[in-house]
């Protein structure tokens, strides 16, 4: 027995020997650094090891240029070191940011860029983690053919798609320039047309959900000339009601003008091209012009600064060239509607194409780039009936704007901010929130609580076309025959026309306020009266504002933070009234408070900014056509930085 103990305690003293010299050889080895010195640590890793997660990191590859990949809300970014890291070394960061409100974020420039390197990361990558040869689309060189091979069969992606599920390299832009993506909630939405009952009644409408940002059914207000009862949703999203917050025209005004441009929108190019240099050379001309020049065919009083505009408009005429992307399938690009109250957006297109002037072949000379698509009818084609969702319109417009990244590098050279959409449709603003934000759109829903950017975005007209010449029926009667005070007739979507019809219809016999009505009576009643309200609908554009200038009716503008058009040139007050939302009950107080020679004003002066809110078969001087176009050439003017 004694024997067996002692042999048992021998033999654990000897297996403790061996454990003991096991650890002793493996301390020595990492000690002497040889190959594998981390496996002591290896072995308790799971310890102390510092989880990743793929969603959340930042990893900077010190390769010698400046890129950056997105995909969905991670963000990895590659950033050029080589100046500070000769030998080419490769470090690794970690960090866990995430933006969930953009997804998107600039990097410091490589300022050393030249254009022919543009191609060194002009590349998309698609895919997972890994990346193999096939995954890499390389752009071609910023010097291309004027007549690039077109590509058409861009389609609607299927429902499975995700558009954000690609991973994208971005050229990054200067630290000067931001990208200053809305978090407020997805603007309401409506699709209205126009019958022979009303000048605007609505077909259908959706709303979208404060919680979950989908869309839901909502009904038009009025049928055969009364107006129906509305049941209010149980939630209502902050836009569809009146705000606290009112931007005034005056302030709107003050901050169009009391500096050339606020400093956050001012942008510089990965390279300068010699359109860039022209624009610098005329806004230049433009700051210094003195107000000293004269235009027998413009007024000054309802101008800014006339000779600002004058010179501006001249440059405009002298040096734009624009460049229309060929590539997009019919009918959403490149087939223009030219009739509805969305018309104004086919009118563009339309004439623009046609133009000889402002058209170049060569991408290199060109000043802006339009991209050409019918937000209309990309409602009409693209979206699915009863999906309540935005989702199929915005990839088919993010599958085109990846074609164009793809095939040039000109989006790429500014971050878009040289391209430009003109959109009519209701929806546009929150279709083109995201990939577009940095471009110029030219918008009916200028809304700035719905993302409009003062001093980048452009607000377009909206007019109701009818006919092909839309100027045949211009005009109404002289002020001493207009014998009503103010006017108006509609559908009862919106919430703020409700409240003038319960305040106003049947109040007052001066006060001609009505729902629907036929179209002649409409317009009967317009030439008639001294004041034409217009009422915001489920957005803040109208087409009654231009029809009010057409028919020589001063116009009376209730949309809180409507962005009106041509702000940058045209001073409304001076020919229109802004009444806010919240003063809906002193409506004729406020009207009769005007005095008769301050009407006559407004009056005479909405004859002369006539010209500027008329479509004509063939564009001509001061025009829409021509409006719209220095609308967008003036704000990317004045975008480049010196």
């Amino acid at each position: 027995m004694a024997a067996s103990d002692f042999l048992c305690r021998a033999e654990t003293r000897s297996v403790l020997w061996v454990m003991g010299g096991v650890f002793a050889f493996s301390i020595l080895f990492q000690f002497c650094e040889l190959p594998y010195g981390n496996f002591i640590g290896s072995l308790f890793s799971g310890l102390n090891f510092n989880r990743m997660n793929y969603m959340n990191t930042q990893i900077n590859f010190t390769t010698g240029f400046d890129a950056k990949i997105s995909r969905n809300d991670s963000i990895f970014s590659i950033e050029s070191m080589r100046s500070s890291n000769p030998q080419g070394k490769t470090s690794v960061q970690s960090s866990t940011q995430l933006n969930y409100s953009s997804g998107v974020e600039l990097l410091k420039p490589n300022r050393n860029l030249e254009p022919e390197r543009a191609k060194e990361f002009g590349n998309i990558f698609k895919g997972g983690n890994e990346q193999n040869k096939d995954d890499i689309i390389p752009l071609p060189p910023p010097l291309i053919s004027p007549d690039p091979q077109v590509d058409d069969n861009l389609t609607a992606p299927s429902s499975s798609h995700n558009p954000y599920d690609e991973v994208a390299v971005i050229v990054p832009l200067n630290s000067n320039a931001t990208i200053q993506l809305m978090n407020s909630p997805a603007p309401s939405v409506s699709h209205r047309h126009v019958d022979t009952d009303n000048s605007t009644s609505l077909a259908s409408s959706h709303k979208p959900n404060e919680a979950t940002g989908l869309l839901r059914n909502d009904l038009p207000l009025s049928r055969n000339g009364s107006t129906v009862t509305k049941s209010t949703p149980a939630a209502k999203k902050a836009s569809d009601k009146p705000v606290e917050g009112v931007v005034s025209i005056s302030e709107m005004t003050n901050m169009l003008l009391r500096s050339s441009h606020p400093s956050n929108l001012l942008t510089n190019p990965m390279w300068f091209s010699a359109g860039d240099e022209e624009l610098l050379s005329a806004k230049s001309q433009i700051e210094t012009e003195a107000n000293s020049i004269g235009d027998l065919g413009l007024y000054a009083p309802v101008y800014h600064n006339v000779s600002k505009f004058k010179r501006s408009y001249e440059l405009m005429e002298r040096n734009l060239k624009v460049y229309i992307y060929k590539e997009g399938k019919r009918p959403i690009f490149h087939q223009p509607k030219l009739h509805g109250i969305y018309a104004s957006e086919g009118w563009f297109m339309k004439q623009l194409k046609a133009s000889q002037h402002f058209l170049t072949d060569d991408p290199n000379k060109a000043h802006l780039f339009y991209l050409p698509f019918s937000s209309q009818t990309l409602e009409e084609v693209v979206y699915v009936p009863g999906s309540h969702s935005f989702d199929k319109l915005k990839a088919y417009l993010n599958n085109y704007l990846d074609l164009i990244k793809g095939r040039y590098p000109f989006w790429n050279r500014t971050q878009g901010a040289d391209h430009f959409l003109v959109a009519c449709h209701d929806w546009a603003p929150e279709e083109t929130r995201r990939e577009m934000a940095n471009c110029i759109k030219s918008l009916c829903n200028a809304d700035l609580r719905e993302g409009f950017k003062l001093g980048k975005d452009a607000s377009l007209p909206e007019t109701n076309i009818v006919s092909t010449d839309p100027s045949r029926t211009l005009g109404g009667k002289r002020p001493s025959q207009r014998k009503f005070l103010a006017f108006f007739a509609g559908s009862m979507h919106g919430y703020v026309r409700p409240i003038l019809l319960k305040h106003w219809q049947d109040k007052d016999p001066s006060m001609k306020i009505f729902g629907r009505m036929h179209y002649s009576d409409y317009i009967l009643h317009m030439k008639s009266s001294k004041y034409c309200i217009c009422a915001r609908g489920h957005e803040v554009n109208s087409p009654r504002v231009v029809e009010a200038i057409s028919y020589q009716c001063v116009p009376v503008i209730i949309s809180d933070n409507f962005v009106p058009p041509f702000l940058e040139t045209l001073n409304w007050e001076t020919f229109a009234v802004f009444v806010q939302e919240k003063d809906i009950p002193n409506l004729k107080p406020i009207l009769e408070s005007i005095p008769l020679r301050r009407y006559l004003k407004l009056y005479n002066n909405v004859m002369k900014v006539q010209q500027h809110f008329l479509w004509h078969p063939e564009p001509v001087k001061y025009d829409t056509f021509h409006m719209i176009l220095h609308s967008i050439w003036y704000n990317r003017v004045f975008q480049i930085a010196s």
